[in-house]
């Protein structure tokens, strides 16, 4: 006696079965033989002393692949919002994933392809000593200045205080606007203060009456003591005095005495946040940059033929142009560089080629100053802001439009991790109260809004950040990855650590990162990123690694040696690695293709023979996963091979994916490429997503689906997840239409169908959750209708 004579029998009044169920019935006739029936009982009738009280112990039987069949590997950490967070973090990186080649100068200038970019602006920073504004320059700003927002309310600030503070970051046009103010007030007698100046050292003979005087602040991070400031002990650097509101009140009192006004720039920061709310404090928001735009290139394009002024500003919104900056808006210093690119363009000294390729430099000239000497004074604690500074920009750029919350954790763990490398004997602790969250994303050149984070079964509200264009992300990996090596270490640090985390939001995105680093850098990225996620226990690094490696191999150039990678995995014995390959196939990207993927986990799985349900259990969710892929009829065609073959491993392998099919969310089954035409049915069972999207595919698999039902070993876990999915259709009058048109062909002999009328029954009578009678009506005439086909 076998399994097969336990089997439902077929029934000789229907039609003889399909080619390829004979094959199947042999592999029916050894799946249980020496464990069932006959076998058994010569087993039972050879073990002495079964019943006496020294009779050895029963060995355990083997592990039964089915017992966890349709269940997902990684539990909830790949389940709910991973689809999305994948979706989100492609995205991100989307925009400029060509690697571009670097010749780093010493002059502060990069030479990129045919591109130079200088990293210091005119502007970019204050002036080294002060002086008088010349005439000139103020002349050429009446010119083009663009008031900006509270201009007026400025002004009158100015007027009754004799001094203002303006907070704004660098390039948002504070500068021009504070000259602009002074000029106006002073018929253009203007002063730059020296930026180490102290306002609480100035005395009253170094002020001049009726004049402006502009300071420039350092930056916070900048660690500049002034220069009254004592040394600090064994010749530290002395900390920075704190520039407060009596320090304030009494440069105001200088300045009024003497009918002169002042105005100070702060960048955003705990500095600003602090004197934004006394009396001199005023937020300076950058002025509209299309009407900047226009007022410079009026200017540079005077004298020009008719017409050239508004094919300039029509460039400027083409295509190419908006795509090549990968900026939501410019600021003020960069729409008036953007002119005088487009003034050039009109003139004939720039190609349009050209002309992009200059426009491409925006973002990386960007990235590059937030990170040139990041870590100045070189030493904890006066480098801390300028590192948590930099570890925020770099967290934005990973989890760009996620919850402001991971990211802001993320930053501080960054932060750790830097300041660790910098200085290893010095303990870092994390500030409480520091700058507050309305204005932090202004350092990284983002904002935080009202949004919703897409957790598959539901979407929730969450207070998300993002970059102010779509460019600033790969801009900002591509400068720390590639201009500051020592950065690397903690970075991938970091990011191993991230990976481990169960929460999809957050591995998710920080394994499409590393992916992302290892597509630019594969030596490095593999050796301290991708290595030794793999041989971490766990598969929710194991799954980071193979997503990594999913994501790395979106380059062609790379994909060779991430191929190459999982083969020899795959072949190493190691369990972990194993595991971590066939992870990574169900991506299709490390193959190249849903055909050549399905080779690896087939052989993958023959390898072991099939003994072990781990392998088997991991195979089957790629295989599903390729199944929620672009190509399901490749996937379909091959089960069926599969099934022909006639060896158990590969048997076991089809009849699990069809099981997982009826169960498992669609949302569950992501991969790193899109899918459109399953995306609205996400939360269904992927059985139903794809007789939505794919009726010619309802034939073969249902034969996958009867072919589950119909084994032993396997019937009993089809049968719940079948009846799963007839609950699941009983509610949505959309997938009960999908599923009654589905039955028939379950129904194609008459144990099939008292199968399915009994499973139905049994759904009905159920005490608990008695499915509805009218939705079972209808799949009981479905169920019919198999049998007049």
């Amino acid at each position: 006696m076998s399994d097969h004579d336990d089997a439902p029998q077929h029934d000789q009044r229907d039609d003889r079965p399909p080619a390829g169920d004979h094959a199947r019935d042999q592999v029916r006739d050894r799946d249980g033989a020496g464990r069932d029936g006959a076998g058994r009982e010569g087993a039972d009738r050879n073990q002495p002393g079964r019943d006496g009280a020294d009779a050895a112990p029963a060995p355990e039987p083997p592990p039964n692949p089915f017992d966890h069949a349709g269940r997902n590997p990684l539990g909830a950490s790949g389940g709910t919002g991973g689809a999305g967070t994948a979706h989100a973090a492609r995205t991100t990186f989307e925009h400029g994933r060509a690697e571009r080649r670097y010749d780093i100068r010493g002059d502060g200038q990069v030479f990129e392809d045919n591109t130079f970019i200088n990293q210091f602006w005119l502007d970019s920073g204050p002036p080294a000593v002060q002086g008088a504004v010349p005439r000139e320059t103020l002349a050429h700003l009446a010119a083009v200045y663009c008031e900006t927002a509270g201009y007026q309310r400025m002004k009158q600030a100015l007027r009754a205080n004799g001094l203002i503070v303006l907070a704004g970051e660098p390039g948002s046009g504070r500068t021009a606007t504070a000259l602009a103010l002074l000029s106006e007030l002073t018929e253009d007698q203007v002063t730059r203060l020296d930026p180490a100046t102290a306002v609480h050292t100035l005395g009253d003979d170094a002020l001049l009456a009726a004049h402006g005087y502009l300071l420039e602040l350092p930056p916070e991070d900048s660690a500049a003591p002034e220069p009254d400031a004592p040394d600090g002990p064994h010749g530290r650097r002395p900390a920075r005095r704190r520039l407060t509101e009596l320090h304030l009140d009494r440069f105001s009192g200088q300045l009024r005495a003497r009918t002169s006004y002042g105005i100070v720039l702060v960048e955003s920061g705990d500095l600003a946040d602090r004197l934004l709310q006394g009396r001199y404090g005023v937020a300076c928001p950058p002025p509209p940059p299309a009407e900047v735009l226009h007022r410079h290139l009026r200017v540079l394009l005077h004298g020009e033929p008719d017409g050239a002024l508004a094919a300039a500003r029509a460039l400027a919104a083409h295509e190419d142009v908006v795509r090549a900056l990968g900026l939501d808006e410019l600021r003020p210093r960069e729409a008036a560089r953007l002119a005088d690119h487009l003034a050039r363009h009109q003139k004939g000294e720039l190609t349009h080629e050209q002309l992009v390729d200059d426009c491409g430099a925006f973002v990386r000239a960007q990235a590059r100053v937030w990170f040139a000497r990041a870590d100045r004074p070189g030493s904890l604690p006066e480098a801390l802001p300028a590192l948590n500074a930099a570890a925020f920009r770099i967290a934005v750029a990973v989890f760009n439009g996620s919850a402001y919350s991971l990211t802001a954790e993320a930053a501080e763990q960054l932060t750790w991790e830097l300041a660790v490398t910098l200085d290893p004997e010095r303990p870092v602790g994390r500030r409480l109260f520091g700058t507050h969250a309305d204005n932090r994303p202004a350092v990284a050149r983002s904002v935080v809004e009202d949004g919703e984070l897409d957790l598959g079964a539901a979407r929730v509200p969450a207070r998300v950040i993002r970059f102010q264009g779509d460019a600033l992300a790969t801009a900002v990996l591509r400068e720390v990855w590639h201009g500051h090596h020592n950065v690397r270490g903690p970075v991938s640090r970091w990011l191993r650590g991230l990976c481990d985390d169960p929460r999809p939001e957050v591995w998710v995105r920080a394994s499409i990162a590393a992916g992302v680093l290892c597509s630019w850098d594969w030596v490095y990225g593999f050796g301290e990123l991708v290595r030794p996620l793999a041989a971490l226990d766990g598969r929710v690094p194991r799954m980071a690694a193979a997503t990594a490696l999913a994501e790395a191999a979106r380059d062609a150039r790379v994909q060779p040696a991430v191929a190459a990678v999982l083969r020899e995995w795959a072949r190493s014995g190691d369990a972990a690695l194993v595991d971590t390959a066939v992870l990574a196939h169900g991506y299709v990207l490390p193959a190249g293709s849903v055909r050549s993927s399905l080779d690896a986990l087939g052989a993958a799985v023959r390898a072991g023979d099939g003994a072990d349900p781990d392998v088997l259990g991991t195979a089957s969710f790629s295989v599903m996963r390729l199944l929620a892929s672009g190509g399901p009829d490749t996937v379909v065609e091959r089960l069926g091979r599969w099934l022909d073959d006639g060896r158990r491993s590969l048997a076991d392998l089809v009849l699990l994916s069809a099981i997982g099919a009826l169960t498992m969310r669609t949302t569950h089954l992501w991969g790193l490429t899109e899918v459109p035409a399953l995306e609205p049915y996400g939360s269904r069972p992927l059985l139903l997503a794809l007789l939505a999207t794919r009726p010619d595919l309802s034939a073969p698999l249902a034969a996958l689906v009867r072919e589950a039902l119909g084994t032993p070993r396997s019937g009993g876990p089809a049968l719940d997840g079948l009846a799963s999915l007839l609950r699941r259709a009983a509610r949505d009058p959309e997938a009960l239409r999908a599923v009654c048109g589905f039955l028939p062909a379950l129904a194609a002999t008459s144990r099939d169908r008292d199968r399915l009328r009994g499973l139905l029954t049994g759904l009905v009578r159920d005490r608990d959750k008695p499915l509805d009678k009218a939705a079972a009506g209808r799949m009981w005439d479905a169920v019919a209708e198999g049998g007049r086909r």
